[in-house]
């Protein structure tokens, strides 16, 4: 009897044919359960998951099983791999796999370019002050006064938290507008090319850009890293372009920096 491989989430391009790709290697079990209840219920020996020994999961499984937590990922009976559609591995607890010898893999450079030119469409944004025209413009204005508060790309340093791919590609993305980029990592990333500058202390990193675009991946580590004191080393009238996970910033201190007048703007895509 063929191996079971269960589906969780859209399998984008291949959902139509996964049966036919696999052919006789695999038996292509689609997620059938409303709730994590049911879905853990399907593991138990005669379940309709039982035998299951690989998963792939995308992000939107999560809306009815729940993220892959150290509950969830105990009850895998049976399950070998983990293939997880995403860049990061914060939708699953890793050391819970390990524990129950799962191997999990991840999809690294598959949304570069979707989440870089995100990036790009919210720094300029927030330099030349669309969202205050649009709600001007709405309200039956014309010809905001922002003039004086926009900038160009040309004029500004824009720094990357993190470079990593989808932190390479921005940077990339914005050479052709003669725009200055640097760089602060916890070492060196050898792929840069020389017209990023390397900026190994954070404080002088923090004190020399105009707009600090972040791009590092969530986890213990990371969660609140952009908080109070990174966000007051930043010049005032600075910008935060925020394309990696919600939770890496702190939200109350940004909201505060905006309110006093120390950011300008925030670029931010909600991505809890």
């Amino acid at each position: 009897m063929s191996p079971k491989v269960l589906i969780c989430g859209r399998l984008r391009w291949a959902s139509e044919d996964a049966k036919q790709l696999f052919g006789d290697l695999a038996e292509i079990i689609e997620l059938g359960s409303p709730d994590r209840a049911d879905f853990l219920k399907g593991f138990q020996p005669g379940g309709k998951y039982d035998g299951v020994v690989a998963m792939y999961r995308s992000n939107g499984s999560a809306n009815k099983i729940g993220v892959f937590d150290k509950e969830l990922i105990e009850g895998l009976r049976g399950v070998q791999w983990i293939a997880h559609n995403g860049a990061g591995y914060d939708q699953i607890d890793v050391q819970a796999c390990i524990a129950k010898n799962i191997r999990v893999s991840n999809t690294p450079g598959a949304v570069d370019e979707a989440t870089a030119t995100t990036a790009l469409y919210l720094l300029i944004s927030c330099l030349r002050q669309f969202s205050l025209g649009e709600h001007t413009l709405r309200a039956g204005a014309w010809k905001p006064a922002v003039a004086h508060a926009t900038r160009d790309l040309s004029c500004v340093t824009v720094g990357i938290l993190g470079l990593g791919g989808i932190g390479l590609y921005f940077a990339n993305l914005l050479r052709p507008f003669g725009t200055k980029v640097v760089y602060h990592n916890r070492k060196r990333n050898p792929e840069a090319p020389d017209w990023i500058e390397y900026l190994e202390d954070r404080d002088t990193f923090l004190g020399s850009v105009d707009v600090l675009s972040v791009h590092v991946p969530l986890n213990e580590k990371t969660e609140g890293l952009v908080g109070e004191k990174v966000i007051r080393s930043l010049k005032k009238g600075a910008v935060i372009v925020n394309t990696a996970r919600g939770k890496v910033i702190d939200e109350a201190a940004m909201i505060r920096a905006l309110e006093d007048g120390h950011l300008a703007s925030v670029g931010i895509v909600d991505f809890h």
